[in-house]
């Protein structure tokens, strides 16, 4: 029984690749919506995933066990850049302190002060964002070193002139030149000597309502006690012919907790704290545990609209096959007739037509998955935006492709096996 039945579907199966081989053309053009269908739909995947995966990057390098907290200019302070005044918010050494001492959940707290400043060498100058650091700076932010070292403790302890370029900046100073052991000049009055260089970074967009872009190869980190110690706590800014001085302290405190349980719990905490001594909300509270359950969540919204956008590609396909199957069937119309008159009977007709569906199917699939996954490397490779084949993104792709193009030639099938016989043999 078995064996009949396989050396039926195998003529069957010749059968259906010789009609489709007598009407090459029409049969390409039929293909070709699954071929696009399939490939559309784990090629979108691929880039939603690819850009999911680098925003979740982006947050996790912040740290899912960190509380970040960065000083705010306050809003009713806005206006007074006219005026010659000093500005004095945001966080304090004594802010960090009272974390410390006050929340049991607290592991270490890595505070940091950053301003932007003219960086110069010999001819070369730019603007950069120096970053006064302690020595966990880097550990606590993802920065690995390419050449020399990162602040130490001596560093700090000494109040030692010395710095961390980033990667572009050392490029663009130095050019080709060992950076290492040299004197950057920033500001007009203030000289380090260049004792490491980081490791180019992507550079991250703006995360969080407090968390802006920013670009680490531009960076120049100096120990935070010389920081503190030689440049001051207070800013000077010219701008538009207006003074204006701002007291700092600190521009950022990224606190570590013990367990990502506790995250949440402690960033309520600290805004509590932080509350009692910031009657001007000088200060904004970025919790990356947050925003990563927030990426994840968009990310899955993303990917059903992004795959259900391409899934009607799969939908077009299948009426086209549907279309052919139907001109098939008034083409054939005789051939049926005569098949039934020699003793085929009606689910061989069906059978028939829906062997010829499935090869169709089968053939457009397997073009669109070969198509889906080699596009999203060259999509990688032409505009540098990360793409990320996932296995579900084929595999559902192929199955709803397959499903949509036998289902679409049952109605032909059905349509061709319930001609009448006699009727059929007299269309010539």
């Amino acid at each position: 029984m078995l064996k009949n039945s396989l050396v039926r579907f195998h003529a069957m199966s010749r059968t259906a690749i010789r009609s489709l081989l007598m009407h090459k053309l029409r049969s390409l053009l039929t293909v070709l919506g699954l071929v696009f269908g399939v490939a559309s739909v784990i090629i979108m995947l691929a880039v939603a995933e690819g850009a999911s995966r680098q925003v979740q990057a982006q947050i996790t390098s912040l740290g899912v066990r960190n509380v970040i907290v960065r000083s705010v200019r306050p809003v009713e302070e806005g206006d007074v850049m006219n005026r010659w005044d000093a500005l004095t918010f945001g966080l304090t050494y004594d802010d960090m302190q009272r974390i410390n001492e006050t929340i049991d959940s607290v592991v270490t707290t890595t505070p940091q002060r950053e301003f932007m400043h003219e960086a110069r060498h010999g001819d070369n100058h730019l603007d950069a964002r120096v970053v006064g650091v302690h020595m966990n700076y880097a550990d606590s932010n993802g920065l690995d070193m390419a050449r020399g070292r990162f602040i130490n403790g001596m560093d700090l302890k000494h109040l030692r002139n010395v710095c961390v370029l980033g990667a572009d900046i050392a490029r663009k100073l130095f050019g080709h030149q060992s950076p290492l052991g040299k004197s950057v000049q920033i500001g007009n009055q203030h000289f380090f000597r260049v004792v490491g260089v980081t490791r180019w970074r992507t550079p991250s967009a703006g995360i969080g309502s407090s968390m802006s872009a920013q670009d680490y190869n531009l960076d120049v980190y100096i120990p935070l006690t010389t920081d503190r110690a030689r440049i001051g706590e207070f800013l000077a800014r010219v701008q538009q012919g207006s003074y204006t001085e701002q007291k700092i302290e600190l521009s950022q405190i990224t606190v570590q907790v013990d367990e990502t349980e506790n995250v949440k719990q402690t960033a309520d905490v600290m805004e509590g704290l932080l509350a009692k001594y910031h009657p001007r909300k000088d200060y904004a509270i970025t919790v990356p545990l947050d925003l990563l359950d927030q990426a994840q969540a968009a990310q899955r919204i993303f990917s059903v609209v992004l795959g259900s956008t391409a899934a009607i590609s799969l939908l077009v396909g299948g009426i086209g096959i549907m279309n052919i199957m139907l001109a098939s069937v008034s083409e054939r119309t005789q051939e049926i007739g005569i098949r039934r008159a020699l003793g085929a009977r009606q689910r061989d007709i069906i059978a028939q037509f829906v062997v010829e569906t499935s090869v169709l199917s089968a053939i457009g699939t397997m073009i669109g998955l070969a198509v889906g996954l080699a596009a999203p490397s060259v999509v990688t490779w032409s505009s540098g935006m990360e793409t990320k084949v996932t296995i579900w993104a084929p595999v559902i792709a192929v199955m709803v492709s397959l499903a949509v193009g036998i289902v679409s030639g049952l109605y032909p099938a059905h349509r061709a096996s319930r001609l009448d016989p006699i009727e059929a043999l007299r269309r010539v």
